[in-house]
């Protein structure tokens, strides 16, 4: 008998005609001791089918079972860990914790109670900070107080929903593999939910997609046949992980595809030069000329030149950035990359003018950069429109400004083009706080595009979004950017996201005095897609060495360059062994 199952089950929020159906025709079996993870879209209803099975809301439909026996509420069976955590804020560490032992285990003697407190504190390796209150800790850490509070109820099924997801990079990593050394230690059945199909391998024993709504149902099941422990880095060799990884996300593309969306009119780009190019020449020059005008630009056309930036602190100056020294080429599309605090966003604030260059320079197009400016167009990871105008209105307060000499129709259209572009075409006139986070983020690509920059600047532009928008939303990015080439730099955190956007990927060593690390040249056919990219033999061969480099500098390490050798070597001879296959 499986300790949970689900038959036919479907839940609908609202009344008569706002009734939205979020599952429909649900079904599923978990065996004892078993970790599944469940994949989904944002809005999919994800966070409905784990309230579902915690006994927080009931069905509509279908029946929901936990050994044989429906489901009818909350009960200390079933440990529940939420991606907002809630925190007592006036109890230690410990006392969270022992807040959930004192209510489950109330038969057991105080000090084993305490005993039971004290052994997942250390589980989750918080012993140091047992007495702080939740107001002194980091988010990882605070995540890591919620799931040691779960377990310590002792529970015969741990329920996981999207619990790492509003953390970095490098500690929702640290966490992945706290998780999975938890849930071999403790042998519980695990249901995870979320959108990282990287987390869900690493993690569960299966995999399974979940549709998108309405009536969301679950999609086939994948197993998971890798041996533990699992190392990053090493699956990347492993053909099961590479064929896997490539089918799951593959169906979850196919999936999103299947969703469709609003027939997008089409436009025809006017033929209007911004304000920042209002003294060129539009008229084709001849070809000699050109030639010789254009060569020397298109190989420097970004410089910096030993950037540094200093802060002043009560201890002392403080070197964020120690000798910045690149290169770009005009048209060309760079991701930064590196652990968080090396210094990549305020490189790249620095580059739009928006902070100040402690020494050292950085030149636009033959133009020292000194102070914001319209040749320069930022997206942020959050897009900060106007929440009382329409998503038109947002960009075309930019348009109207960069392209003062063109007509108001020519204008109109410049406008509508770009967010015909990112998809909105039919959502233009909804107003800013209407929109999803995954809409706005639209809205700030086609204002960028629209202002015709030289230099196009992104700071972690999609890192606010579940994995599965995110991707959508880099499609979106590379075809709108076929079709202008403007120059750009992406930081990024996301390996991925870094391979498929970049001509190089520049990585950062760890700050304080961070410097360029790494530079990886990404010799890939554009366009490009995910789809294609994960077929592609030198793919994993990329992604392994930016994953190498990550952990090289791991945990604020400073590695010796024999070592950041050996790592560029490794690709390359992975390369060289695929080609020869």
């Amino acid at each position: 008998m499986p300790v949970l199952h689900l038959s036919d089950v479907s839940k609908s929020y609202g009344e008569d005609a706002s009734r939205v159906a979020v599952l429909g025709g649900v079904n599923l079996d978990v065996e004892d001791g078993e970790f599944v993870a469940i994949v989904g879209f944002s809005g999919s209803g994800k966070t409905t089918l784990i309230s579902l099975l915690a006994g927080l809301i009931e069905p509509d439909e279908g029946v929901i079972e936990y050994r044989g026996e429906t489901i009818s509420g909350p009960g200390p069976e079933r440990g529940v860990v939420f991606q907002s955590y809630s925190l007592m804020p006036w109890l230690t560490v410990r006392g969270n914790v022992r807040l959930a032992v004192d209510a489950t285990h109330s038969d057991k003697p105080a000090r084993e109670r305490l005993q039971l407190t004290d052994h997942y504190v250390g589980m989750v390796a918080l012993n140091h900070a047992a007495d702080r209150r939740p107001a002194e800790l980091s988010g990882g850490m605070r995540q890591r107080v919620a799931v040691a509070r779960a377990l310590a109820m002792q529970p015969d099924i741990l329920l996981l929903d999207e619990p790492l997801s509003a953390l970095d990079a490098l500690t929702r990593a640290k966490l992945q593999d706290e998780f999975s050394a938890i849930s071999q230690a403790e042998k519980r059945t695990i249901v995870l939910i979320t959108n990282d199909v990287d987390e869900a391998i690493l993690l569960a024993d299966r995999v399974i997609p979940l549709n998108p709504g309405p009536k969301a149902s679950l999609g086939p099941s994948f197993n998971v046949d890798l041996p533990r422990p699992r190392h990053r880095s090493e699956m990347n060799h492993d053909e099961t992980f590479i064929d896997l990884r490539g089918a799951i996300t593959s169906y979850l593309m196919d999936a999103g595809t299947a969703r469709g969306g609003p027939e997008e009119r089409e436009f025809t780009l006017p033929n209007i030069v911004p304000i920042t190019r209002a003294s060129e020449k539009v008229d084709e020059l001849p070809a000699a000329y050109a030639e010789a005008a254009s060569s020397p630009m298109n190989e420097g056309y970004v410089e910096f030149f030993e950037v540094k930036k200093v802060y002043p602190t009560p201890k002392g100056p403080l070197t964020v950035v120690d000798g910045f020294d690149f290169k770009m080429r005009k048209g060309e599309f760079i991701s930064l990359i590196g652990h968080s605090g090396c210094g990549k966003s305020t490189v790249l604030s620095m580059a739009a003018g928006l902070n100040p260059i402690s020494s050292g320079g950085i030149v636009l197009d033959a133009k020292e950069v000194a102070g914001a400016g319209p040749d320069r167009a930022v997206v942020f990871q959050a897009p900060s429109l106007l929440p009382w105008l329409t998503a038109r209105e947002n960009v075309a307060l930019g348009v109207d400004k960069v392209y003062p000499k063109a007509s108001p129709a020519e204008r109109r259209d410049v406008v509508e083009y770009y967010l015909s572009k990112v998809g909105l075409g039919g959502d233009m006139h909804k107003l800013a706080a209407d929109l999803s986070n995954g809409m706005k983020q639209r809205v700030g690509i086609a204002r960028a595009f629209a202002l015709s920059p030289k230099l196009l600047l992104l700071d972690e532009p999609f890192g606010m979004l579940d994995s599965l928008t995110r991707w959508e939303l880099q499609d979106v990015l590379m075809e709108v950017w076929a079709n202008t080439k403007v120059t750009a730099i992406c930081v990024t955190h996301d390996v991925d996201e870094a391979i498929l956007l970049a001509d190089r990927v520049v990585m950062m060593s760890n700050g304080p005095n961070a410097r360029i690390g790494n530079i990886m040249e990404v010799d890939l056919p554009r366009p490009r897609s995910r789809k294609a990219l994960l077929a592609h033999k030198d793919y994993y061969a990329y992604r392994e060495e930016l994953l190498d480099f990550l952990e090289a500098y791991e945990g604020g390490a400073n590695p010796d360059p024999e070592t950041l050798a050996r790592i560029r070597e490794k690709r390359a001879q992975r390369s060289i062994a695929t080609a020869a296959e």
